[in-house]
């Protein structure tokens, strides 16, 4: 759930100036009560019996799964494994889009003392035996005819594969059995008796249980295992629902992938609180299905905000006009009607009653598109702008942004509708720590701390100190309680000058920019920075049309005078508040996005800064050149 945020990028580098700041920390409260995520599990099977536990469209209708439908399938599942010869201890990875199947494979694993390892459906097959091998999986859920293809081309190379179990993938994509057939195997076993051992002995596992490794792609070397037991997670589960408020009567949409600890450990205390869980058919079908599903809440990364942030200023300028003057006086009233009540001062009066037209007008608008039951999003993985954040607010939709890591379960700190501050990622959750070293550092300790890196222990040992705090690796600052975070430690960017620069707010703010979908910073050692930038393609094209510019190819359109200075313009207008040392003095036009097939990005989206530099190498030379 790593996410950055700023609270004014022009200052970023007073608190990067290599002046080391006195320690400082805060703690969230008493730590919950250890246990395990069966307990809640089963728990919430029995309290809330609703008949629409899950949904997921089949054929193009929702079809629910109930909590008593889900008991069953996870008993068969964990019996049909055993059947295997798969048992406590064992490993096996789940290779799947987000789907009920993921859900009731990962709590079939836990409810047997199964360690389960997720694997990102988007990664590359060449990257998935290292995965496989290093966790010693024994067997592996696939979901499609596509991924049980890609496992099939590498498994040669994973000697201690048993079994490949497909959902929907059978035989002939070279699975050994299908899911059905797993199902039926641990239902052909079942009985009264059985069923009655199973909850027994899942209820037995204890706190310290090895529930999951997940493997974090990083930006550099192999992958590391993050060893993460029931207790860890469960802290974090209980702590969440201390903070963010949710019951029977809320629905979820989940889009996010559940390989993915932020979408995962949400997954566990939305079900433990008896909220129904939609899956979204994939990440481009999210608007649609929120306006089928009117979800009440939402985890999602800044991306999604971003998308329709930037889609809803698109149709205010094109639609030019009366619509767009009202527009943007809408948008000017709810950021004033914002910063008076994030003071805490009353917004009434003349504000109040612009306010109100100012909703019925546009912001109203918005809150349609969402489904219109939103209550709050929960932001993580990313840097959410602070700009975005505030239109958001304004329109009465609250997004409450959080801040963790993998190894801490995840959540280390979060806003709160009861405890907000726009640009902070809000105050540690129950039993979490938080402390700021010397350096700048933010370190966390408490019960949501990783055992450590599977198999690396060096690793584990330059990560956890003596004294239990984990060293993130992101810098920040506590303002009475609430963190900022301003950057990754290891991003800052030195300049040949020694001026320190913390790119990733930059580039967060350029995101906001409706002609630029990626950007980053690059400089260190350099005598200034340049950026680097994917245009948004949709909105750079349109504009082109309507200068009557004309071209074939985008490789062309990008090597136009014209086009560079229009981005140059559109970067330099953006920016404009920075200090002249943080502005980047020249702009590098990409013309596809950064992938994780070609290693340029993690699973998570991270940009992968060495790799960047690497293959785009040519043309920040050609920036420099003559200026070194």
């Amino acid at each position: 759930m790593t996410s950055l945020a700023a609270s004014a990028v022009p200052s970023l580098h007073n608190t990067l100036s290599g002046i080391p700041s006195p320690t400082v920390a805060t703690a969230g409260g008493p730590r919950p009560a250890p246990g395990t995520l069966m307990r809640l599990f089963f728990d919430a099977v029995e309290r809330y019996d609703r008949p629409d536990a899950l949904l997921y469209k089949v054929n193009g209708v929702w079809q629910p799964t109930s909590h008593r439908q889900i008991l069953e399938q996870v008993r068969h599942l964990a019996l049909g494994l055993e059947d295997l010869g798969i048992t406590a201890q064992d490993r096996v990875a789940i290779l799947s889009e987000n789907r009920p199947e993921w859900l009731l494979t990962d709590y079939a694993c836990m409810c047997s003392g199964i360690t389960n390892v997720p694997i990102y459906a988007t990664l590359p097959a060449e990257q998935i035996p290292y995965l496989l091998n290093d966790s010693g999986a024994r067997a592996v859920i696939v979901s499609t005819t596509d991924q049980a293809r890609k496992l099939a081309s590498i498994r040669a190379e994973t000697p201690g594969l048993q079994w490949v179990i497909g959902v929907t993938a059978t035989k002939a994509d070279g699975c050994d059995l299908t899911f059905a057939e797993l199902l039926a195997r641990g239902a052909a076993r079942d009985n009264a008796e059985r069923a009655t051992a199973f909850k027994e002995r899942a209820l037995q596992i204890t706190p310290d249980t090895l529930l999951t490794l997940i493997y974090t792609s990083g930006t550099t070397g192999n992958p590391k295992g993050v060893m993460l037991t029931q207790d860890n997670v469960h802290s974090n589960v209980i702590a969440c629902q201390q903070v963010f408020r949710s019951s029977v009567t809320d629905t979820a949409l989940s889009f996010l992938p559940l390989s993915h600890i932020f979408e995962r450990t949400g997954a566990y205390f939305l079900f433990a609180s008896g909220v129904r869980i939609a899956y979204a058919e994939s990440v481009d079908t999210v608007p649609v299905n929120m306006s089928e599903i009117k979800p009440s809440l939402m985890l999602s990364v800044p991306r999604l905000y971003e998308k329709i942030y930037a889609r809803v200023l698109e149709n205010a300028v094109s639609s030019g006009g009366l619509k767009k003057r009202i527009f943007f006086w809408a948008k000017a009233v709810g950021e004033r009607w914002a910063d008076e009540r994030l003071a805490g001062r009353d917004a009434g009066g003349l504000l109040g009653l612009q306010y109100g037209i100012a909703q019925k007008l546009v912001f109203s608008k918005l809150r349609e598109r969402t489904g219109g039951n939103v209550r709050f999003f929960i932001s993580g993985g990313a840097p959410l702008s602070p700009e975005i954040a505030k239109f958001f607010y304004s329109a009465g939709l609250i997004i409450l942004e959080g801040y963790g890591l993998t190894e801490t379960s995840p959540v280390i700190t979060a806003n709160t509708l009861e405890h907000y501050r726009l640009g902070s990622v809000g105050r540690p959750i129950a039993g979490v720590e938080v402390r700021i070293a010397a350096d700048g550092e933010i370190l966390s300790r408490g019960p949501h701390i990783m055992q450590g890196y599977y198999n690396n222990p060096e690793a584990t040992r330059e990560t956890i100190d003596e004294d239990g705090w984990f060293h993130t690796g992101d810098i920040g600052s506590l303002e009475d309680g609430f963190l900022r975070i301003t950057d990754r430690k290891k991003d800052i960017i030195v300049t040949a000058g020694g001026k320190n620069i913390a790119p990733q707010p930059i580039e967060n703010l350029l995101k906001t920019n409706k002609y630029v979908s990626q950007a980053v910073m690059l400089g260190d050692k350099r005598k200034f920075p340049i950026v680097l930038i994917v245009p948004n393609w949709d909105q750079l094209e349109k504009w082109a049309a309507r200068q009557q510019i004309v071209w074939t190819a985008r490789a062309d359109l990008l090597a136009m005078p014209t086009i560079q200075s229009k981005m140059e313009k559109e970067v330099k207008e953006t920016l404009k508040g920075l200090a002249s040392f943080e502005t980047p003095k020249k702009v590098g036009l990409l013309e596809h996005d950064f992938s994780i097939e070609r290693g340029e990005l993690t699973p998570k989206m991270s940009v992968k800064r060495r790799v960047v530099e690497k293959s785009y190498k040519a043309i920040i030379d050609q920036l420099y050149d003559g200026a070194d």
